[in-house]
């Protein structure tokens, strides 16, 4: 079995094969949170040559409900595994799959409100992510990214509540 070498060492003949790649959005593709036009490019390139780029984020639906519209990718996977939106140009049409049916889904974000309301109402300086609005399957409590960074016992009681 041949050993794996960094991917700048291929070959143009050994991406022949190649149909898609998945890829970390946050400090992968983006520094800082932005995202360089050279990567940009290289998306492009990548879809003009075949290979489908597929990001996989845990950010919220409607990170990638963007994503999948305007960036050159095949897909994008969001809120950590628990979906699929790819946007077909030609028929102008939005795929959206779910790894959970729509029941369970509803229980789940029901009982993600309870957690929410309990971190929020027990947990000084939390906050519901600011991207939170559009999001489908999951809850992001914010601790350090748009609020005043929390210490460690904020952060233990957080993740205490959501066990």
């Amino acid at each position: 079995m041949k050993q794996p070498r960094p991917i700048g060492e291929a070959e143009p003949q050994e991406w022949q094969p190649l149909r898609y790649i998945f890829t970390d959005i946050d400090d992968t593709l983006t520094n800082d949170g932005r995202l360089p036009a050279d990567v940009y490019t290289m998306l492009e390139m990548l879809s003009a040559s075949g290979i489908g780029v597929v990001p996989v984020t845990g950010r919220p639906a409607g990170w990638c409900d963007m994503i999948a519209r305007f960036w050159p990718v095949r897909a994008v996977i969001g809120e950590n595994g628990a979906f699929y939106f790819s946007y077909n140009h030609e028929q102008r049409k939005m795929t959206r799959a779910f790894a959970d049916p729509a029941e369970t889904r509803a229980a789940n974000r029901a009982r993600l409100h309870d957690i929410r309301d309990e971190v929020l109402a027990n947990v000084e300086g939390a906050a519901v992510a600011s991207d939170q609005a559009y999001r489908e399957t999951d809850l992001a409590i914010d601790f350090s990214e748009d609020v005043p960074r929390l210490g460690d016992a904020e952060i233990d009681q957080i993740v205490n509540i959501c066990r």
